[in-house]
């Protein structure tokens, strides 16, 4: 039976990767075949060298990292407050931060434009709204990654222990919450960047620029530049998950090693 088990572990776990990776080998090998006759990484120089890749693809980098300052700089004090002073409404929370999986993002967007458009908040050609926008489509795995997190540790405990000491909320926030909570805070900002660098309709209805759009108009003009794009957008989330393992595996060695 238990060898029948690992047999069977074996077979899905092969199926899910050939499920998962035979269509992006398929794509990476078309976008080798830019030039006739042989292939190359003709494709990939054509991307890179593109004045819209070098003005959209750092754009999309920027809107990305200031999403996750601003996701940080909000869900980690929200999540620390109800669980610390109102516990009771953590299920209303909850909810709300499904809420941008029930709203479909183009209806979203017009939402903004429409409200943001007019006086007194005529903010729709600023950066910030798409800032905000981001950050409310992020808003489920951020929340949730840190939530995570603060239930790995005794929250009410450590505030006590640095109250004690004369810590404010501020120190108690910044200093002793936060780094106990790092790779959370990591795990959700690598997700939304990725939500970030993929994410078209935001970018496209509110006119800015930004990667996923760009990948959009490629597939519209060229045959084999789309493919190449597509294939540095999943090495660019690769690196992510990289390096969320990379500093996740080096905190867990030295946690194993302090005890």
């Amino acid at each position: 039976m238990r060898r029948t088990g690992v047999i069977w572990s074996w077979f899905w776990m092969i199926l899910g990767v050939l499920y998962f990776f035979l269509p992006l080998l398929a794509t990476f090998f078309f976008s080798l075949r830019a030039e006739k006759g042989h292939l190359g990484f003709k494709a990939y120089v054509n991307v890179f060298s593109d004045p819209a890749f070098q003005l959209k693809f750092p754009s999309s980098v920027l809107w990305a990292v200031l999403t996750i300052l601003v996701a940080i700089l909000l869900f980690v004090p929200t999540a620390y407050w109800v669980r610390l002073k109102v516990p009771a409404f953590r299920p209303a929370v909850e909810f709300i931060t499904l809420l941008p999986f029930v709203v479909p993002a183009i209806v979203y967007v017009f939402g903004l434009v429409r409200t943001y458009s007019q006086p007194p908040l005529l903010i729709v050609d600023s950066p910030a709204l798409l800032v905000a926008g981001y950050t409310v489509l992020s808003m489920p795995y951020m929340y949730r990654a840190i939530d995570t997190g603060l239930r790995a540790i005794d929250v009410q405990t450590l505030t006590e222990a640095a109250q004690s000491l004369g810590a404010g909320w501020g120190t108690i926030l910044f200093r002793v919450i936060f780094p106990n909570i790092r790779i959370s805070i990591l795990s959700g900002a690598f997700l939304s960047f990725a939500i970030v660098m993929g994410e078209y309709t935001l970018a496209q209805y509110l006119a800015k620029p930004a990667f996923a759009p760009y990948i959009a108009l490629l597939i519209q003009n060229k045959a084999y530049e789309p493919a190449a794009a597509t294939i540095i957008s999943f090495a660019l989330i690769w690196a992510c998950m990289g390096i969320i393992q990379l500093i996740g595996g080096g905190e867990q060695a030295q946690v194993t090693g302090g005890h």
